[in-house]
């Protein structure tokens, strides 16, 4: 394991405090850092450790079993390191920057989303308008970009309609102090409170040519900018929902070894109701664990999925989301009222883990995918 026990028992024992606040976990970033995690996932030909995505994948499901909000945060610098990892592998060497950055104590944030925009990746209506000189200036809003009180180098993309081969999606780093971009202040949400997740008001902000990453048709597509984002973004977000579900059952399995029933005089682990409902959950966390790590190895082992590579990333993450909110409401049902209580950490679990229900790929867009590849595209009357 890279991550060690100590710390990610210090992480965990800030994570209360972090969510109440409302704030982002500094301190945890800080350890992280200390630790060398941000740059773990980095080859050690660039001066990383050199991880495989599994052994990432492990390390986000222990983060966030410790620290769920910390854990997501982190997972987005994770991303931006994959896609840098995928675009060298595949000979885009504007990637190289990531890697070299990440080294070199970068933290890399993730501006895709954009608000009422369901296109997500494949499409922006942010504009990406040229500066004459390779390079190009971004306007338009972004959300949900996390980390946005720390990060050095934003990724982000817009559309790029001045060519006369058709509109093309601009995929660029951006600098924080080059400025150009105004953040608000208003992540206030029900859970992942401590990603401090807020939206950012592109005005401007310009990447110079050798920090645009790649210029494509808008589109699900094989490029490897698109291609590399979304398989790391949807591993590493299933990778992290798990430790969630890991979690609410460890909590909930302590509690109800103590927790007493005056009917039955005896500890509730023993009333085999309790023990169905955890057990069902232990089974589908089972079971979105393999998933997620049958995708982590393929990813490692770079094996053709062919048409099927989007449709099955994006089951994995909402096999790991779903199940592990299955999981945390098996856990708050075993272990009684004293759960409905904010101090509770099943309470905290419980709002955290429904974030997983509005992040890509969502049920919609996966049923729509897996209804195209049992039945083809819709046909016309």
């Amino acid at each position: 394991m890279f991550l060690s026990d100590d710390l990610l028992s210090a992480i965990h024992s800030r994570a209360n405090a972090v969510d109440q606040a409302n704030v982002f976990p500094d301190e945890d970033l800080r350890d992280l850092k200390e630790a060398g995690y941000l740059k773990a996932f980095v080859p050690q030909e660039f001066g990383g450790a050199g991880l495989s995505v599994e052994e990432i994948c492990n390390e986000q499901t222990r983060l966030a079993q410790a620290a769920p909000a910390t854990a997501l945060s982190i997972n987005m610098h994770q991303i931006i390191v994959g896609l840098g990892r995928h675009l060298v592998a595949n000979g885009v060497d504007s990637g190289r920057q990531i890697l070299e950055g990440a080294v070199n104590g970068d933290v890399f944030a993730f501006g895709i989303s954009e608000p009422g925009n369901d296109l997500v990746l494949f499409g922006s209506i942010t504009e990406a308008r040229p500066d004459g000189e390779g390079g190009y200036c971004f306007h338009g809003q972004k959300i949900f970009t996390s980390l946005s009180p720390v990060w050095t180098k934003l990724m982000t993309f817009g559309r790029d309609d001045s060519g006369e081969d058709g509109p093309h999606s601009v995929f660029a780093l951006l600098n924080r102090e080059g400025g150009g971009f105004t953040i608000a202040d208003d992540w206030d949400t029900l859970g992942m409170r401590g990603t401090q997740s807020n939206s950012t008001k592109l005005e401007g902000a310009h990447a110079p040519k050798e920090q645009v990453l790649q210029r494509v048709t808008p589109g699900p597509s094989y490029e490897p900018v698109v291609f590399g984002i979304f398989a790391y973004f949807e591993a590493f977000l299933a990778a992290t929902y798990l430790g969630i579900g890991n979690r609410a059952i460890e909590v909930a399995s302590d509690k109800v070894k103590t927790r007493k029933s005056v009917l039955n005089q005896d500890v509730y682990a023993n009333d085999p109701d309790i023990r169905w409902r955890l057990a069902s959950a232990a089974l589908r966390m089972n079971s979105a664990t393999a998933e997620v790590t049958l995708i982590a190895r393929d990813l490692d082992e770079g094996r053709d999925r062919g048409e099927l590579w989007y449709p099955q990333l994006s089951a994995a993450k909402n096999a790991a989301a779903e199940a592990s909110l299955y999981a945390v409401d098996q856990a708050i049902r075993s272990s009684g009222g004293s759960s409905y209580s904010n101090s509770n950490e099943l309470s905290r679990l419980y709002r955290d883990v429904l974030a997983g229900l509005f992040q890509p790929s969502d049920q919609e867009s996966l049923h729509g995918s897996w209804a195209k590849v049992v039945l083809g595209p819709v046909t016309e009357k």
